[in-house]
């Protein structure tokens, strides 16, 4: 080509440039490209050259093309000249990708021409795309993050249609934390977001809320027995252990159900509404799921705010550990204590725990104060035994460590930590909360005998466990509520009931603790119909672990009630 000095020169700066270059004619044929418009489209510069422009065109957007050339060529100002716009471009081999085009159009001696720089530009998209996904999406599980799954909630609510909510709370994540550390916490978390959409299928939407708390939403379905249903699935997939590393990490799951319309027509209040239903769900022992109930509204509110002040005052030092003694019916001689939680409030003074446990079972919370307990019960029975060694502690479970896969090694540290033999520390739960799961709650509860720590039925009698079903449990004391020592001179079948709990009880070589013995006629029934052990303001009431210690250091018999600053 015979150019003059100076076009030579703007050609091979042309050629030679990074930044894809192209001219076409009035007729679309291309006139010139340089290398990087070949190396950026897959072609050699013969392959090039003659060819129409709409080799690079998507098919669909070719009409527009053509449109707009003609009108440029015509002499109208082209509206998009000098501008760069974004659009797709096609490759040799038939790909679509972005590019960013900025056009120049001009007359040379009555000829229209046409130019254009390229950029490729899917770095940029890819890039862009990663931020939108940062700014929707949990960077931990890849799930929707909480901003972008209401935005998903409220957009399905804006319709009128009925979908169905849950929220759910992972059981025992707190314990994998403190045990394993967050770099396997995280990791778990990361597993969920694994299982819950395999499970659940593309129908739904799972998101990430914060912390262990996820969400579903079934967004073409407000059945509740849908509902049910679905949360019945998750909660059996939660049954199989997560395997990480080399760890099996146990994992259940509480699950609150919202219906809309019905629960809320609004995303934060069909929020609100599952969230309530979780707390409850919570309450009743983990691994359950609820459905939301108008009633909930105010009592979790209460509830919530009776949380907030329990966990000042953890932090705050407010909760101290009472004792009150058990002891040896035919000897009066104290063998044990049952350590009690109470409240020194600072406006209400000395609360009992009826004032605050109701909600501090609600919540995560009564895992930590229930570790605390365990850790001070653990310090008493080492002040208590620094000589001959016979005296239990007895320390009633929340729901929430008894479902903890971490229970026996939270335990043993304990123990460990404190130098305290095994058999000195007993361990208290409800029958209800261990039949709520009763294969879990045999393993946790053999998990327990095997280090030779004590484990006790609490208020035997009052729940739905039936005798024979006592013989799957590795228990060591039964205690007989105290409804059924009240009135035992009076009442025949009380009678009858607590001589039948004994007589069994000691087949089963289990102790036999009655707990509220208020005056010696009850006691002296008790000890006729040959209950070991018993528990009452009788022997003495809850005292402080100073008065608990003196009364040992007297003798450790009671003689008379124990008149001593306690409750």
């Amino acid at each position: 080509m015979d150019l003059p000095p100076t076009a030579r020169l703007a050609h091979d700066f042309a050629a030679t440039m990074n930044l894809a270059l192209i001219v076409v004619d009035s007729q679309g044929n291309i006139r010139f490209a340089n290398a990087a418009f070949c190396a950026m489209f897959g072609y050699e510069a013969e392959q090039v050259r003659g060819r129409q422009i709409t080799m690079i065109i998507p098919e669909r957007m070719r009409g527009a093309h053509s449109a707009g050339m003609a009108n440029a060529a015509s002499g109208a100002k082209p509206g998009l000249a000098g501008k760069p716009v974004e659009v797709s471009a096609l490759k040799s081999d038939g790909t679509e990708f972005p590019i960013e085009i900025t056009l120049s159009m001009w007359t040379s001696e009555g000829e229209f021409w046409a130019g254009a720089t390229i950029r490729d530009i899917s770095e940029r998209r890819e890039r862009d795309a990663r931020l939108m996904r940062l700014a929707s999406h949990d960077t931990l599980t890849g799930l929707r993050n909480r901003h972008e799954f209401m935005t998903v909630l409220a957009e399905k609510l804006s319709s009128g249609a009925a979908c169905t909510l849950l929220m759910m709370d992972l059981d025992g994540f707190k314990d994998v934390n403190d045990m394993h550390g967050h770099l396997v916490g995280d990791s778990l978390l990361q597993a969920v977001g694994v299982r819950l959409p395999y499970l659940l299928g593309d129908k739904t939407v799972i998101g990430r809320l914060g912390g262990d708390e996820f969400a579903v939403l079934f967004p073409d379905s407000g059945d509740p027995v849908v509902a049910k249903r679905e949360a019945a699935r998750i909660l059996d997939a939660f049954r199989k252990p997560f395997s990480l590393g080399g760890l099996e990490l146990e994992l259940g799951a509480s699950i609150g159900i919202a219906l809309a319309p019905a629960h809320g027509r609004e995303a934060e209040e069909l929020l609100a509404s599952a969230d309530f239903a979780l707390y409850r769900a919570k309450a009743a022992g983990g691994r359950a799921y609820r459905f939301f109930e108008t009633s909930m509204r105010n009592e979790s509110q209460a509830k919530r705010d009776m949380r907030d002040r329990l966990r000042s005052a953890l932090h705050k030092n407010e909760l101290e550990i009472y004792y009150q003694p058990q002891v040896d019916l035919s000897t009066r001689k104290v063998v044990g204590f049952e350590a009690l939680i109470r409240w020194n409030h600072p406006d209400l003074g000395l609360l009992l725990p009826g004032a605050f446990l109701p909600s501090l079972e609600q919540s995560s919370l009564a895992s930590d104060i229930g570790w605390w307990t365990i850790e001070e019960a653990c310090q008493m029975a080492a002040d208590l035994n620094r000589q001959d060694g016979r005296y239990r502690i007895a320390v009633n479970l929340f729901p929430q460590q008894f479902r903890s896969p971490h229970l026996c090694d939270r335990v043993s540290d304990a123990l460990e930590r404190h130098q305290v033999a095994p058999e000195w520390l007993e361990l208290e739960i409800t029958e209800e909360v261990a039949l709520n799961d009763a294969d879990a709650s045999v393993q946790a509860l053999k998990a327990i005998r095997d280090i030779g720590v004590g484990v006790a039925f609490d208020d035997f009698g009052t729940g739905f466990a039936s005798l024979s079903s006592l013989q799957r449990y590795p228990l060591t004391t039964l205690k007989i509520d105290r409804g059924f020592i009240r009135d035992i001179r009076t009442r025949t079948s009380d009678a009858a009931i607590t001589r039948a709990l004994v007589a069994m009880s000691t087949e089963m070589g289990l102790r036999t603790v009655a707990e509220g013995i208020e005056g010696p006629e009850q006691e002296s029934v008790l000890r006729d119909i040959g209950c070991q052990e018993g528990q009452g303001y009788l022997y003495g009431r809850p005292m402080r672990k100073e008065d608990a210690l003196r009364c040992i250091n007297n003798a450790g018999t009671i003689g008379k009630p124990l008149r001593v600053n306690g409750l």
